[in-house]
This record gives structure tokens, sequence and C-alpha cells, in this order.
């Protein structure tokens, strides 16, 4: 597969995975009131955004036709 995560895209993954991470590991821990049905799905969404931002490619984005990477930079 093609990258189609650009850089500005990936810090923001990274942010956002990372929250997720830590409000998931949070709420389990019960230091956040929310449900503990939350946990695991907080957790899955750090691990995608994590992934996706790790490798730089999104199925979703893929199936959509989105691709956030800056073309003008890349060699033709």
């Amino acid at each position: 597969m093609d990258q189609n995560v650009g850089s500005g895209d990936q810090l923001f993954r990274t942010a956002a995975g990372a929250t997720a991470g830590v409000a998931s590991i949070a709420t389990l821990a019960g230091a956040i009131p929310l449900p503990a049905v939350l946990s695991p799905v907080l957790g899955l969404v750090a691990i995608m955004m994590l992934t996706t931002a790790a490798v730089g490619t999104c199925p979703v984005y893929s199936l959509l036709g989105v691709d956030s990477c800056s073309r003008s930079s890349s060699p033709s």
C-alpha cells in the first residue's frame, strides 16, 4: 500500500492515540469517572491511531480515496 497519511496527519494521530491510550488506562484504573466499557474502546482507538501514524497508511483513507501526503516535495 502507498502511504496516504501526511506528516501533519501523523502528528495529529500520534497525539490523539496517546491521549486515547492514557484515557483508557486512567479509566481502567478509576482515575477518570467514565464507564468501564469505554476503556477497551479507547484502547482500540489508541492502537489504531498510533499504528496508522507509524505505518503512514490508513485503510479508511484508501477506501475513500483520501491522501493527506504532500506531493509537492516528492520527486517526480
